[in-house]
């Protein structure tokens, strides 16, 4: 058998730190989360959109936070972000159960605001994602893995991740003006 190379993605990659990061980030969770030779075609096609947007390198973190909010769907705990869980409504979703991964509402969680997850806008709808968005939502996939993936097994989340995390925490704390 004899395979060729369709498209080389490492060598856009090797000269951008934040991108390597993504990349190393996604395979560590990947490698670390799914059971062994157990098929997650779902995760496969996430992972290559993944890989597209970080080998474009046009808006890939939107699109990182978005395969981790894949990964836990595939893994059955997919966030449910479409509307409130306690009014039903699917406007103005501002914040995440940290037990359910349910969307609330601004109203509906104000009197909680202290004890839910933020809900950055570009998961449940067509917003920009800046880099305070970007560390919402890395916050967000990552209380979920940490707290449903990796605890029950008494692990931690990879070293990649929390990495990754700590660049995009530092780069919205570099854009904030002083």
């Amino acid at each position: 058998m004899v395979c060729e190379l369709v498209r080389a993605h490492a060598g856009h990659l090797l000269d951008d730190p934040d991108r390597l990061a993504g990349l190393a980030s996604a395979a560590a969770l990947a490698a670390a989360a799914l059971p062994e030779r157990e098929p997650h075609e779902d995760v496969f096609v996430s992972f290559a959109r993944l890989i597209d947007a970080l080998d474009s390198a046009a808006d890939w973190p939107p699109q990182y936070v978005r395969w981790e909010q894949d990964l836990l769907g595939a893994l059955g705990f997919g966030l449910d972000l479409g509307s409130c869980a306690v009014s039903g409504a699917t406007a103005d979703l501002a914040y995440v159960s940290p037990r359910t991964g349910r969307a609330v509402s601004r109203k509906e969680g104000l009197p909680y605001h202290d004890k839910l997850l933020r809900l950055p806008e570009f998961l449940w709808r067509e917003a920009p994602a800046d880099e305070a968005q970007l560390v919402l939502g890395m916050t967000l996939t990552g209380h979920f893995l940490a707290h449903h993936v990796f605890a029950p097994q008494n692990r931690t989340l990879p070293a990649a991740r929390i990495r990754l995390a700590d660049r995009m925490r530092q780069a919205a704390d570099r854009s904030v003006p002083r």
